[in-house]
């Protein structure tokens, strides 16, 4: 498989930074060549806790910008689908204060969306997957941030795409409406990632949660970087040797490697000002 890039900036407060990165890649290149109608972002909002926890909307609000200058007219959409029980994802656009900075693009709720089924032919976990028929239609942009997990070690692109699983499909009891990943928890996300796999990625580690995905320890010193890739495999594996952890024994990322992305062999550019 052919080797990855991760491009990665330094942080210090300055959130024109993002832009700098964004250029680096070739982002819109590879966004034109796709022959998709919509662009489609997917933070983690996984509930209303403050980041780092969930995706802050000053980064989505970067890539927005970056998007509409280089993209005039495109439609770009922001979605996601909470795991709350008590919230709706509407609810967190709100609280996180997406509604009220970023301007000119669509607001959906994937909990909601018309699903289509999807045949997993070495499926590890499911046969078939019921998603949300817009991801298809999509360039799609996973905007996470860098956390460790108690179930899956960690919570990077392949992780957070969870969040488009309806519960519909993918409640089963619990506290929690995609309650049907805690079993199997890294074959479930690896086949779903092979039904939809992320086409880029804007990975937030400006901070960084040391230990778990929803309380806990801060990363201290912060990561501060903010790291982007073609490579959701590649990138999820630098992410997890962030937090001081090795990919080889992160069960979803090795079982994506050499199929999905590429996560034992890719370079890193340090993009500067």
């Amino acid at each position: 498989m052919r080797k990855a890039t991760i491009y990665e900036i330094s942080f210090n407060e300055n959130r024109e930074k993002v832009q700098t990165l964004l250029k680096a890649t070739e982002l819109i290149k590879l966004i034109k060549n796709s022959n998709r109608d919509k662009i489609l972002i997917k933070p983690n909002l996984v509930n209303a806790s403050p980041p780092p926890i969930t995706t802050p909307y000053w980064l989505v609000k970067e890539l927005v910008k970056f998007l509409k200058e280089n993209l005039p007219g495109a439609e770009i959409i922001i979605a996601d689908g909470t795991g709350e029980l008590d919230k709706d994802t509407l609810d967190l656009f709100e609280i996180h204060g997406y509604f009220k900075h970023i301007k000119g693009v669509k607001f959906l709720d994937l909990n909601y969306e018309p699903c289509i089924e999807i045949t997993l032919k070495n499926g590890k976990n499911w046969d078939k997957m019921h998603l949300p028929e817009v991801i298809f239609k999509s360039f799609l942009i996973s905007v996470p941030v860098l956390k460790a997990h108690t179930l899956a070690s960690v919570t990077l692109s392949m992780k957070n795409m969870i969040g488009v699983c309806p519960p519909k499909y993918y409640q089963q009891g619990g506290h929690w409406k995609k309650s049907a990943f805690h079993q199997n928890i890294h074959e479930a996300i690896f086949d779903l990632n092979c039904a939809r796999c992320p086409d880029f990625v804007l990975l937030d580690a400006t901070v960084g949660m040391a230990s778990s995905h929803l309380s806990g320890p801060k990363c201290n010193p912060p990561i501060n970087k903010i790291l982007a890739s073609f490579d959701p495999v590649a990138i999820d594996a630098y992410g997890a040797t962030l937090l001081g952890k090795n990919w080889q024994d992160i069960g979803h990322i090795y079982l994506a490697d050499g199929i999905l992305g590429n996560a034992s062999n890719y370079n890193t550019i340090k993009v500067k000002i």
